[in-house]
């Protein structure tokens, strides 16, 4: 070739690449980038929106399913979500980018007109290449803007939990709430009951403001479970977390009060208890308040006790197994409130120390009742005549276990408590009174009614200051089948701190014998199963993710808006 067209051809290339690089170049290496971003910002959208917008359990980023309950989103759904999103979008601008730099190169740099087209060919590939720096960008705008909004979320859901949990133990501490299970071979004490869903009947262990959420916890089913009680959680069925055993429906919210009746066999535990049970409903009805059973075959054995007494007959012998709390649920009105755990095993369990130390729940109580029969003092029966004795054993069966030996054994496994056994109330009922005082020696009872000073003549002195010892208060009671309600209604409330005044002089509405058989109303109501259904997401969740798309689309105007700004100040006019 000629010489003189080399050069000329020289000089052309060489003016395409001067133009090329100075006015081709900027232009097109502008537009390039910005497209470029747009287009990764595009697709990182478009990822994003299909990883967040699902609300069912299925998609991109699937959620999986717990087996009790679902944590909180912001405890660790966010994140794989986010890296979801990432570990999919990244590869994938990468594939693409690398290819349309390569079918450019082919295409532009394939032949003789590469020479002349490569300042295009650079502007396109480095435009793309410089893409990645602004799109790098973005992924770690985001990926702070997940941390700030975790961050965020956290730091309310971290003060909705200390708030919710300070109040429940503040109303906890004010109520002097008590939860204890009232199951044979348990009587533990409860910090937290299991609490069954009624949706699916999941047991829920930490019903508590926490992991799962500060004021509802999420079921696998989908079910909205209250955290505390003040929210509701004790319209849930609630369940030992020891045995497994069934508690009263208002557990965590009124105080259960254990009420032991110790006493040696035969001594009338189980007749007073019944007596109890009559005055304290008949007290509830005269002032509008109300008194159910827990368990239906509570109420039935009441029912059978209470016909057995208008027939004039005597009560079953206990059983020698150990008892199951006869749980009363007890409301008058004001603040006075009680879930009462009755218990009355048969008297053998008091005879020994091996069987007092299985009898679990006089660890939890702060008042107790000392059922005692007169004709078990040793002194007492050695000064009956042969006609009492004959007619006392004919009216009724009388212990063989001396109470005070019953109360000493007590007394020794309470020690073992870390208060030393220490009682608030203690209640001493002398029990066949209405027999007693038809004795010589009980008539001078029935005279002065100075009961504590009569035990102090029979024998029982050195029991006696021992319950002074041991309790801050002590009240003496005479009981027996003609003992007015009111009494026994003023006796057990105040035993029980169930301080409320009833009628006072006995004329509250009168009751017939159906009319005071309490039944086993439902005392709340019980929790709706309300949800999205076990096949969708939480609500926490979908409002977590719709909040990361917000902010994305923020971010992503934000950005795009940046990059066209500065884009046109670069452009050469």
């Amino acid at each position: 070739m000629h010489p003189v067209i080399v050069l000329l051809l020289i000089a052309a290339w060489a003016a395409v690449m001067w133009l090329g690089f100075l006015y081709v170049f900027p232009v097109l290496f502008a537009a390039t980038l910005v497209v470029a971003g747009i287009a990764a910002l595009g697709l990182y959208c478009l990822h994003a929106c299909r990883a967040l917008a699902p609300s069912t359990l299925e998609g991109p980023s699937p959620v999986a399913e717990p087996k009790i309950a679902y944590r909180h989103y912001l405890l660790g759904q966010v994140w794989r979500d986010w890296w979801t999103i990432s570990s999919t979008v990244v590869p994938q601008v990468y594939r693409t980018a690398s290819g349309v730099i390569i079918r450019l190169t082919r295409l532009l740099l394939g032949g003789l007109w590469g020479f002349f087209v490569f300042p295009v060919w650079l502007a396109l590939c480095a435009g793309i290449v410089a893409a990645a720096v602004p799109a790098a960008g973005f992924v770690v705008a985001l990926t702070v803007l997940y941390g700030v909004a975790a961050a965020a979320g956290l730091v309310v859901w971290l003060l909705c939990v200390l708030v919710l949990a300070a109040v429940e133990r503040v109303v906890m501490m004010y109520g002097r709430i008590l939860q204890t299970c009232p199951h044979p071979f348990c009587y533990e004490r409860i910090g937290l009951p299991e609490y069954e869903c009624p949706g699916c009947g999941a047991r829920h262990r930490r019903l508590v403001p926490g992991s799962g959420g500060a004021f509802r916890h999420v079921c696998r089913c989908g079910a909205r479970l209250p955290t505390t009680v003040p929210l509701g959680r004790f319209r849930l069925a609630a369940y030992c977390p020891h045995c497994g055993g069934r508690l009263p429906e208002r557990i965590g919210r009124v105080r259960v009060e254990p009420l032991p009746f110790v006493g040696g066999p035969a001594a009338g535990k189980t007749t007073f208890m019944v007596l109890g049970i009559r005055a304290l409903h008949t007290r509830a009805r005269a002032v509008h308040g109300r008194l159910a059973f827990v368990e239906q075959r509570h109420a039935q054995a009441y029912a059978g006790a209470i016909h057995e007494f208008q027939r004039g007959g005597r009560l079953a012998k206990t059983g020698p197994e150990l008892p199951l709390a006869t749980m009363v649920d007890v409301e008058l009105p004001g603040r006075a409130r009680r879930i009462l755990y009755l218990f009355d095993p048969a008297g053998e369990h008091y005879t020994g120390a091996t069987e007092v130390e299985s009898l679990r729940y006089l660890d939890h109580g702060e008042a107790l009742l000392f059922v005692l029969d007169p004709f078990a003092l040793p002194q007492l029966r050695r000064a009956l005549t042969g006609d009492e004795r004959k007619f006392v054993d004919q009216a009724a069966v009388s212990s063989e276990e001396d109470p005070a030996d019953t109360l000493q054994r007590v007394l020794n496994e309470l020690r073992s408590r870390p208060d030393q056994g220490r009682q608030k109330r203690v209640a001493v009922i002398v029990t066949k009174t209405d027999l007693l005082t038809r004795t010589e020696i009980g008539r001078c009872l029935a005279e002065d009614g100075d009961l504590r000073a009569w035990l102090d003549r029979v024998g029982l002195g050195n029991t006696v200051r021992t319950l002074d010892q041991v309790a801050g208060q002590v009240r003496y009671f005479a009981s027996g089948l003609a003992t007015d309600p009111e009494q026994v209604a003023d006796l057990l409330g105040w035993v029980t701190g169930l301080t409320v005044a009833g009628s006072g002089n006995g004329d509250g509405p009168a009751v017939d014998a159906q009319s005071e058989l309490p039944g086993t109303a439902p005392l709340r109501a019980p929790w709706p199963v309300r949800g999205r259904g076990s096949s969708r997401v939480p609500v926490g969740y979908t409002v977590g993710r719709w909040a990361v798309l917000a902010g994305l689309s923020v971010l992503t105007v934000a950005s795009v808006t940046g990059a066209v700004v500065a884009a046109a100040d670069r452009l050469p006019f």
